[in-house]
């Protein structure tokens, strides 16, 4: 039996708000309730939309492997113990053939395990809501497994901002474990944070997203490029950007000050006030245009929010250009595109839009954006490659990078960064693996090159090596050591 998502829109009651969320088929096109009911929890809950995709992923998959074995076990424990072995080996055998029809192919680890979790919580709630038998139960933790779930208990509540007024004593959880918790990843080393290079940057901005044959469009996306490169904003906290969240800045008239405001909670433009009283952009969008905040939308029109800082409480993030330059150059490409939007219908108030014909001036998508970067990246003989820092992240990074070059303090990164923690921009401030080879170059030269003799080390003779001794092949000194009990001869 084949289990469908799609994406739904749920009323549940009679004020005609809906909310939009995954939702899954049976065989028969019915809704499957108790899996409505816990995405409608996870909702309220406030989890992101990748959360939700990847509990919706792995229900999916464990529907479609009870369909496919429905009398293979005896528990529910045991066909959830099959079903995570499953995950990382797939279901087709070595003569390429799958009796249940599933023809899963391996999952990564770090998928797998992700998914078990998903399961896991899922699960829990269904076997308390409905007094059913939890599939993955907690079992006693060996004394290994208790060290490890000891040491993430304390490395949590060691960096718990209100961790002084919680109780200090070891949650008992400590002692248990869950009976499946899948294979564990293996461990990496801080990666460099792969910067766009910048002897490639004029030349992308003015022949690869300037480059497009449509004005508009190079203007809009030169503007983007901008506010990731010399702002550090993540590519989704640009599309968020509304026309009155650019002002000329105060303290340069050449420049201006942009600011991007969270999509929910963020305070309304011109100091709105709504019916009710309400001042946030939820609010605004809901009764000015009749529309739900972008980060809650599902499929192409969501556009996510990831800080969990803002700089304000009027819950904005400030960009901090660097340098200051780019704060210039976006002034005077903010006006030519503004000319461009006049005679624009928009049913929204987002800067950044579609031009074309099918969708003008829709509110501009992730995907368009995306598009089009690869389109620009073509232009100049590039290919799109996150290991070679070609992508629009990567632009963050070199804007970490750039700010730590110029002996920028972290804590002002941080802040410029809109990082939660010092600790988050490691990647950013770590020098990059071309940085160390290139210190150690310079270090080996030095060290060629010294006035001073380098120190040779020489092999010890044979009689300083016995008289200290050989600890690993004659522990207990019969042969070697200051007083060898054999092998030498006595006076006596």
């Amino acid at each position: 039996m084949q289990i469908v998502k799609v994406n739904a829109k749920v009323v549940q009651d009679n004020t005609g708000v809906f909310i939009e969320i995954p939702i899954l088929l049976d065989e028969k096109k019915e809704v499957i309730k108790p899996f409505l009911e816990f995405i409608l929890k996870l909702k309220r809950d406030g989890k992101s939309q990748s959360t939700v995709s990847n509990y919706t992923r792995a229900t999916q998959l464990l529907l479609e492997y009870m369909n496919a074995n429905p009398h293979g076990f005896s528990t529910p424990q045991s066909m959830f113990e099959t079903f995570s072995s499953r995950l990382y080996t797939g279901t087709i055998s070595e003569d390429g053939l799958d009796p249940s029809g599933l023809y899963w192919l391996p999952h990564s680890k770090q998928v797998a395990r992700l998914h078990i979790y998903a399961l896991s919580q899922l699960t829990d709630w269904l076997a308390e809501k409905y007094d059913g038998v939890l599939m993955n139960p907690f079992i006693k933790a060996d004394t290994h497994t208790q060290r490890l779930n000891y040491a993430a208990w304390f490395r949590k509540n060691q960096h718990d901002f209100l961790g002084h007024i919680k109780n200090k004593h070891i949650n008992s959880t400590v002692r248990y474990v869950r009976s499946m918790q899948g294979k564990h990843s293996l461990g990496k080393q801080m990666q460099d944070a792969i910067e766009f290079p910048e002897n490639q940057f004029e030349a992308f901005y003015f022949k690869g997203l300037g480059g497009a044959l449509d004005r508009r469009v190079a203007l809009r996306d030169k503007l983007i490029l901008l506010l990731m490169h010399g702002g550090g904003l993540r590519e989704s906290e640009a599309l968020h950007l509304w026309i009155e969240d650019v002002l000329i800045d105060p303290f340069n008239k050449n420049s201006v000050k942009v600011r991007i405001y969270h999509p929910e909670g963020g305070k309304a433009p011109n100091n709105w006030r709504g019916r009710s009283g309400k001042t946030t952009r939820a609010a605004y969008l809901k009764e000015k245009y009749a529309l739900s905040p972008r980060n809650d939308l599902i499929g192409k029109k969501h556009v996510g929010w990831k800080s969990r800082v803002t700089d304000s409480k009027d819950e904005y993030l400030e960009v901090y250009w660097f340098p200051t330059i780019f704060g210039e150059v976006f002034r005077k490409l903010w006006q030519d595109y503004t000319r461009f939007m006049i005679g624009i219908e928009r049913n929204h108030p987002y800067a950044f839009i579609s031009f074309h014909r099918d969708h003008k001036g829709h509110p501009y998508t992730l995907n368009a954006f995306h598009d089009n970067y690869r389109k620009g990246l073509k232009r100049i003989g590039l290919k799109p490659s996150k290991a070679d820092g070609l992508s629009p992240h990567s632009h963050r990074h070199s804007y970490g990078r750039r700010l730590r070059r110029a002996g920028v303090q972290e804590i002002i990164i941080k802040k410029c960064l809109h990082h939660a923690s010092l600790e988050s921009q490691v990647i950013y401030t770590t020098p990059t693996a071309k940085e160390v080879t290139t210190s150690l170059n310079a270090a080996s030269a030095q060290l060629l090159t010294s006035i001073a003799p380098v120190e040779r080390i020489g092999t010890p003779s044979w009689e300083v090596l016995t008289i200290h001794g050989f600890s690993d092949i004659d522990p207990k000194g019969l042969f070697t050591g200051q007083n060898p009990k054999l092998g030498q001869s006595n006076d006596y």
